[in-house]
């Protein structure tokens, strides 16, 4: 049996995550503390200040839970995965999981990859659920809608757009003309895996250049490419992948064509990735 880990990213947080895991794993809670300079026990537990569905606060959150939830599989004597993959900021625990940097240092690259996210601001992005992408491509250039970009490729029949939210309003009911079942807006503060991302992708590219990173001692699956990452472009893909588009179904259909008998482990909070899956696989038979 072929093992892969799958680590969800923003949109799965949800108030009360690690609660089982921050009293097992507290030298861990303690460096991301003294790294964020605040508690993230009480920010996932407690959220007094209800920061937990800023990007800013959200990424590192996730990034911690999604870290306790591999580290205590590893402590239960779960075998290493033959690949991982994480969704967005997923993709951090996925390298952190591969060896390519330690708990530590991904945090940092996670703190300040969620600031930057966090000052964007206009835009917006929007789920079509029940359109394939050759569809949503023709109404968007049927409709001069050239402003929005795919973000998220998900799942066969679930596609996320980023871009001006005038458009996104624009846009809805052109889809569901189109046939699309439901049309989303996302509580997201900005259009996030877009082109309007370059600002925030240029500085994570500067802030990166202070970092080494080690080649990922198994297959993790880019999200830039839906390919295995190779051991020199760690940097330039984490760079790009704030304004590329998530090729989630790809990425899993790449893993399936490789192990058509892989089990799948979402490792952090919610089911998310699992919901997904299901659809993609639905769609290969």
């Amino acid at each position: 049996m072929t093992n892969v880990f799958l680590f969800p990213g923003q949109g799965s947080q949800k108030a009360g995550m690690g609660a089982d895991l921050f009293p097992r794993f507290r030298d861990d809670v303690k460096t991301a503390d003294d790294i964020l300079g605040y508690s993230i026990e009480e920010l996932c537990l407690e959220d007094s200040g209800n920061r937990l569905n800023r990007t800013e606060y959200t990424q590192p959150a996730l990034y911690v839970v999604n870290a306790l939830t591999w580290m205590q599989r590893v402590n239960d004597g779960t075998g290493e995965p033959a690949y991982t993959a994480g969704h967005s900021l997923g993709e951090y625990n996925a390298l952190l999981a591969a060896g390519a940097f330690d708990f530590a240092t991904g945090l940092r690259l996670v703190r300040e990859r969620g600031r930057l996210m966090g000052e964007a601001s206009g835009g917006g992005m929007a789920a079509i659920v029940g359109l394939d992408r050759e569809t949503i491509e023709a109404v968007l250039r049927d409709n001069g809608l050239e402003s929005l970009d795919i973000a998220n490729l998900n799942a066969p029949d679930q596609t996320v757009l980023s871009g001006p939210a005038a458009d996104l309003d624009r846009a809805r009911p052109l889809f569901e003309e189109a046939g699309a079942r439901m049309v989303v807006p996302l509580k997201v503060s900005a259009a996030f895996h877009s082109r309007y991302m370059k600002p925030a992708s240029d500085a994570f590219a500067r802030f990166l250049e202070s970092f080494t990173f080690a080649a990922p001692r198994i297959p993790v699956i880019a999200n830039v490419s839906a390919r295995p990452y190779e051991g020199g472009n760690i940097a330039g893909n984490l760079a790009r992948q704030i304004v590329d588009s998530v090729r989630w179904t790809e990425s899993m259909d790449y893993i399936l064509d490789q192990a058509p008998d892989a089990a799948f482990e979402e490792v952090g909070p919610g089911k998310v990735l699992a919901g997904l899956l299901r659809k993609i696989k639905a769609a290969r038979k």
